[in-house]
C-alpha cells in the first residue's frame, strides 16, 4: 500500500493492479447541470483526480461536462459510475452501463459498481461487469452496500473478487467485521457519507479537532484514510471542497484512532443493505 501523504497522486494499488487516488470528490444529491459541473471543476482545480457519480444520481452528463471544461488530461483522472438497481441483471446491466459512458462522454470508465444487492439480480449483474472488464470498457470493477454474504456470493459464484466495496463508513459505522474481511480479500474499502452527512458534533471529534488544528470533516476524513479506506466526501461549495483535502499533512496518534473507532454504534444514517427496497 502506497503512503498516506500524497494529496491526490498515489492512492492504493487495487487487487487487478489499478492505482485509485486516497481523496475523491463525490456528487450524491448535487445537481446536474452548473451545480455539478461547478463542483467537479472546482474540484479538479484544487487537485483532486477521482470523481464518484452514478447512474441514480441523473448528473452524468454535467460531470462529463465538468470534465471536458476543467482541461485537465483523461489519463489523470479515475472516474467512479454506478449500476442502479432497476437496470440489474446482465443484459440490462450492459446497456445502462452504455446509457452512462454515453451521458459522461468517456470511452472507458475507471471503475464500475454494482449500486445495492438487489436479491436475485446481483449475481447476474456481477457478470456483466465481469464482461464489460473483459472488453476493456472498463478498468476495474466492484461493489457498492455489499455485505459479506453477498461479496461471498459472487465470488463463489465467478471467482472474481471485486476490486473495491464502496461502503457507509464512518465513526458511528466502523463496519470492522466487513473491513476485516475485505482485507483478507483484498478487497479495498471505500467510504461513502464519510462525514456522516454533517453530523460532525461530537465531542470527541470537536476535541481533536482543536488538538490538531483541524476541521472535525478533516479529522474524519484523515481517521478514514489512516484505516486504509479510500473516502470521497460531497460538497458543492469550492472553499468546502478545499478544506476537505487537507489530510495529508497531519497524523492522528493511534490512541485518537482507537478512540474514534470506539464511537461506533452500528448507527446508518442511510440504508441498511440487508433491509431496503428501492
Amino acid at each position: 500500500m502506497s503512503t498516506l501523504n500524497g494529496p491526490f497522486t498515489g492512492g492504493p494499488t487495487l487487487n487487478d493492479g489499478a492505482t485509485m487516488p486516497w481523496l475523491g470528490i463525490g456528487v450524491w444529491q448535487t445537481k446536474d447541470g452548473d451545480e455539478v459541473v461547478h463542483a467537479v471543476k472546482s474540484a479538479l482545480e484544487v487537485g483532486y483526480r477521482s470523481i464518484d457519480t452514478a447512474a441514480a444520481y441523473k448528473n452524468e452528463e454535467g460531470v462529463g461536462r465538468g470534465i471536458r471544461e476543467s482541461g485537465v488530461s483523461r489519463e489523470e483522472l479515475f472516474i467512479t459510475t454506478k449500476l442502479w438497481n432497476g437496470h440489474q441483471g446482465y443484459e440490462s446491466a450492459l446497456q445502462a452501463f452504455e446509457d452512462s459512458r454515453r451521458k459522461l462522454g468517456l470511452e472507458v470508465i475507471d471503475l464500475y459498481l454494482i449500486h445495492w444487492p438487489v436479491a436475485g439480480k446481483y449475481r447476474e449483474s456481477w457478470k456483466a461487469l465481469i464482461h464489460l472488464q473483459k472488453e476493456g470498457l472498463v478498468k476495474s470493477i466492484g461493489v457498492s452496500n455489499f455485505q459479506i454474504h453477498h461479496l461471498k456470493d459472487i465470488i463463489e459464484d465467478t471467482g472474481v473478487v471485486p476490486a473495491v466495496n464502496q461502503v457507509e463508513f464512518h465513526p458511528l459505522l466502523t463496519q470492522r467485521e466487513l473491513l476485516k474481511y475485505s482485507r483478507e480479500q483484498g478487497i479495498q474499502l471505500e467510504a461513502w457519507s464519510p462525514l456522516m452527512q454533517g453530523n460532525l458534533d461530537l465531542p470527541l471529534i470537536q476535541e481533536l479537532a482543536a488538538k490538531y488544528g483541524k476541521t472535525p470533516a478533516q479529522i474524519v476524513l484523515r481517521w478514514d484514510i489512516q484505516q486504509g479506506v479510500i473516502t470521497i466526501p460531497k460538497s458543492v461549495h469550492a472553499n468546502r471542497i478545499q478544506e476537505n483535502a487537507g489530510i495529508f499533512d497531519f497524523t492522528l496518534s493511534d490512541e485518537d484512532v482507537k478512540a474514534l473507532e470506539d464511537l461506533n454504534q452500528d448507527s446508518r444514517f442511510g440504508p441498511d443493505p440487508d433491509n431496503f427496497n428501492f
